[in-house]
């Protein structure tokens, strides 16, 4: 049986080329609504998909002939697993083709705020030489907190390791931890961190789990990093503590306030309070969630679902 793939989002060439070489049937509609791909997901064995839309209960029920959903991406949030799996769809991901550029994005955002990096830079664009106001801090000697010790999590923990810092992570599941980094209570990570890094999914657990109470559990001033999921974080409550001095600085990737396709910021015109803070403040690094999508990984990405979906029917 010729089994059809349905792209309805761009990616790299190599994702489509090497699918037609395996012998799958390849179409692209990168343009048309949830409900006109509705109309004929039935007619597909197979969708490559992005973050265009959501993957939902009502999708899945006109997908009769649906055997795989394949993200090009690390997170599967914008599925509905559950009732996926409950049809026996499998469901594939690719946090392996993107944990290095992750893992680099939020090193380069620690060094940079640390350093006050775009801020001298700013300040020397404007004829500004302000040497003593742009001291930083160095790494050296400080304790990073990881949240989440998965793909993305071991591979910051990884680049770390050039450094003479102490590494602890923590995570829901046992036993992660590794050479890299020692797994530790939340309390403890709370305890003891001086930077926090997220790498976590967002997930009805860890929905605005960066709140006041989370952050005054917190013994000493830290560093937030953030390079998965802007919702993992209440903005409001990430401003006070940067007024107050709790967080020392912001490193976001992502923010509460994205559209569930990440390409786009705001619903509308209104700009946020907390977010207009940010937008102000010096001691806060923002990207437009571009953590994992670099030249590499755009590649990386593509070949980790071809080499899923061939072993997925043995090819």
């Amino acid at each position: 049986m010729d089994i059809k793939i349905l792209h309805i989002d761009s990616n790299n060439p190599l994702l489509w080329e090497q699918l037609q070489e395996a012998g799958f049937l390849n179409e692209a509609d990168f343009i048309s609504s949830k409900e006109a791909i509705e109309d004929k997901i039935k007619d597909y064995h197979g969708i490559v998909i992005r973050s265009r839309f959501k993957i939902d209960k009502t999708f899945i029920d006109k997908a009769t002939n649906l055997q795989f959903i394949a993200r090009v991406g690390a997170g599967l949030e914008s599925i509905d697993c559950d009732y996926a799996i409950a049809r026996n769809i499998a469901l594939i991901a690719a946090p392996e083709g993107n944990q290095n550029a992750v893992a680099e994005h939020a090193l380069g955002m620690i060094l940079s705020l640390f350093n006050k990096l775009n801020q001298a830079d700013a300040e020397i664009r404007k004829g500004q030489w302000s040497r003593e106001s742009n001291r930083g801090h160095e790494l050296d000697g400080k304790t990073v907190g990881i949240i989440g010790y998965g793909n993305m999590g071991k591979a910051f923990a990884k680049k770390l390791r050039g450094f003479d810092v102490e590494v602890i992570c923590h995570d829901i599941l046992p036993n992660v931890g590794d050479a890299n980094a020692k797994q530790v209570t939340l309390e403890e990570l709370q305890q003891k961190a001086d930077v926090l890094s997220l790498h976590i999914p967002w997930t009805p657990e860890t929905d605005k789990m960066v709140n006041a109470n989370f952050i005054a559990s917190f013994s000493n001033p830290f560093w937030l990093i953030n390079t998965s999921r802007g919702k993992n974080v209440v903005t409001a409550d990430l401003v006070q503590a940067l007024e107050s001095g709790k967080i020392l600085g912001a490193g976001l990737d992502v923010l509460e306030y994205e559209k569930l396709s990440f390409e786009t910021l705001f619903n509308d015109n209104n700009t946020p309070e907390a977010f207009d803070y940010l937008l102000k403040s010096p001691k806060v690094l923002l990207s437009p969630h571009i953590a994992g999508w670099t030249f590499e990984s755009h590649e990386r990405l593509a070949q980790v679902i071809v080499d899923k979906i061939k072993l997925l029917y043995g090819k």
